[in-house]
């Protein structure tokens, strides 16, 4: 029996931590924080694993383009009450 009862997280969860990504089928996605865990085209849901944090120049190139690639996140103004 398997000691280590960690789940690792699968197609459609968000991304929580930057890195470079790879199924259990050997497919390696950069993905950034916010993103979702794609489907793969042929096997459908699959589990990722983190194989590696981004380099800095590679940190910046990941976030050079600025279109969104989730929804905003909710920013609410509190008034004095």
């Amino acid at each position: 029996m398997a000691e280590d009862k960690s789940m690792e997280p699968v197609s459609g969860h968000e991304v929580e931590t930057d890195g470079i990504y790879e199924n259990e089928w050997g497919r390696e996605e950069t993905l950034k924080r916010g993103d979702e865990f794609p489907y793969d085209p042929v096997m459908g849901q699959t589990e990722w694993k983190l194989v590696s944090l981004p380099l800095e120049s590679q940190e910046q190139e990941m976030y050079r383009d600025t279109t969104a690639n989730t929804k905003p996140r909710l920013h609410i103004e509190r008034g004095d009450r």
